[in-house]
Order: structure tokens, then sequence, then C-alpha cells
């Protein structure tokens, strides 16, 4: 039974252990914060919430460990909705980041994969058919993408971030690849098996990207909205909604998913890049990267 689902998310999950202070330690030395807290994250999670939310039925396929850290990291997906079946359970520890930030919003982050290091061709293998829009990220390893790949059969919706070395044959698989404007460079000088990266215009990148073959790029410019091209079409620039950032923690996650569920609804790709950078911007407006993303769509 596939309960009908529109987009599947195979990626990760954390919890995101944040520590307020006044400033941050040098090396070798201990600084009082003020206050910590824990919160969900993992750019899969995220993107899997943000799908949820933006009104696609979504499934979250992923890997936690037998800890505390494991409700936390899936509390607010499951709180969506979205469908956790087939998240395995693994002998490492649920991954975690640790986030310390000071008064200038200044921050060093140390991330600890854990479980989500696990979350490879054997176990993506395992979990079966993948339903829907498949969305990939690179936060677990490349044998894991590769597979989902593999096994998807709808468009295949790759966020390469963090950027990994990923086969060029799998690189050209996206459809859409989404990602930042320095993202692009990265995978660019991949394809291209340069030395260097390009420091480019962006549309001289999405241009050099779109000529190895990819079927379809969106690359994202923060407040500078984004850059939407397919083959056999002319690039389209998308201008950001103005809004106030308090936070911009997860936006880029929230795009993502968002893009995916309005694929599933058959939108165009630049329908779906417009609808999910209002979405995103509303996510900007709240601290904390699932914490603000938006429960009702009436303000879109």
């Amino acid at each position: 039974m596939t309960d009908n689902i529109q987009v599947t998310i195979v990626g990760s999950s954390n919890v995101d252990i944040t520590a307020l202070m006044n400033r941050l330690p040098g090396p070798g030395e201990t600084v009082l914060a003020d206050s910590y807290q824990l919160s969900p994250g993992g750019k899969g999670a995220n993107q899997a919430l943000a799908a949820q939310l933006a009104g696609a039925r979504t499934e979250f396929i992923g890997a936690v460990g037998e800890d505390s850290h494991a409700k936390i990291a899936l509390g607010q997906l499951e709180e969506a909705g979205v469908k956790l079946d087939r998240v395995s359970t693994s002998r490492q520890p649920t991954g975690v980041a640790i986030i310390q930030v000071d008064s200038g919003a200044e921050n060093s982050i140390a991330v600890v994969s854990g479980a989500n290091s696990t979350v490879t061709a054997e176990v993506v293998n395992a979990a079966g058919t993948l339903h829907g829009i498949v969305v990939l990220q690179g936060e677990i390893p490349a044998s894991g993408i590769k597979t989902a790949m593999d096994l998807a059969t709808d468009k295949v919706v790759l966020n390469l971030a963090p950027v990994i070395e990923l086969d060029r044959d799998y690189l050209l698989k996206a459809n859409p690849l989404v990602v930042n404007e320095h993202e692009a460079a990265l995978i660019l000088q991949q394809l291209d098996g340069s030395e260097t990266m390009s420091t480019e215009a962006e549309p001289v990148i999405a241009e050099k990207l779109m000529a190895h073959g990819l079927a379809s790029l969106v690359i994202t410019l923060g407040a500078n909205g984004c850059l939407v091209v397919e083959q056999g079409t002319e690039m389209q620039q998308l201008s950001a909604v103005k809004v106030k950032a308090l936070d911009t923690t997860g936006a880029g996650d929230a795009f993502t998913g968002a893009v995916a569920a309005r694929l599933a609804h058959g939108d165009t790709l630049a329908q779906a890049a417009d609808f999910a950078g209002k979405f995103a911007a509303l996510t900007v407006q709240a601290h904390g990267a699932q914490a603000s993303y938006p429960r009702s769509l009436d303000a879109l």
C-alpha cells in the first residue's frame, strides 16, 4: 500500500543542539552559555516536512539511532503526517549538529552524521519501491543517493548540499538539480573536471551546467530570487519575496521540499519555484528550521 505517496524524501535527520552565548570560545577555552535548545533538523527531514506542509503526501526514508534523540528528530514529521514506516533504526546514534551561536549571530557548527552514515545502497535497496517524486541531498552516503536514483520511477529532485562527489551519470539524472550559487559552481567544477571553481556570474554557470546535459536546474540566489532553466527553454530569473529575515536556517530545505510538492501537483518548474520562494519567505520570518515552516498555506 503506497498511501498515494506523491513525494519520497531519502535523506538525513538530525537533532540540533544549539547553545546561545555572548561570544564563541577560542581554542582550548571554556565559555559559559546562556541557554541551549534541542530541535529537529537534517536536510532530508526538513525537506520532508516542507513537502508535506506544502500539500504533498510525503514519505521520509532515513535512519535514526536507538536513543532519546530519535523521537525529537522525527517528532514534527510524525505530527504533520509524514509517512515514517520505512525509517530504519541503527546502532549508530541519531545524527547530531552541535551549534554554538554568539550574540552577533555568528556561529560554529560540528555535525556528527551518526545513523545518517548508514543510509547506504543496502539500506535504500532494502526499503523497496520509492513512490512519487524522489528528493535527495548530500548528507547521506553517495551509494545511498545512487541507489535511490536507480529505484526512482518519477522525477528526481537532487539538492546536492553539501556537494559531495557523485558520478557524472547520476548528476545528470537530476530533474531538477536544485542548488545555491556556491553549490552550482562546485558541481560545475566536478562536471568540468577542473582544478578551480568558476567565479563567473550565475547565469553563465547555469548555461554551462545545462550544456553538460542536465534536464532542468534551479539556482537559488537568496534575496535575489532564483534562476530556473529547462532544456529547450529560455532561462528565467524569478524575484524573491521581500521580507525582513530573522533566521534563514532551513530556508533552502523549505524551498526544495516545496518545489517537489508543487511538481507532484503538476506545476511547471517555474510555477513550482515561484511557489517555493513564497513558502521559504515565510520561514525566514521566524526562528529555527522546522519550527518556522508554515502550518497553513493561507498566507501564500
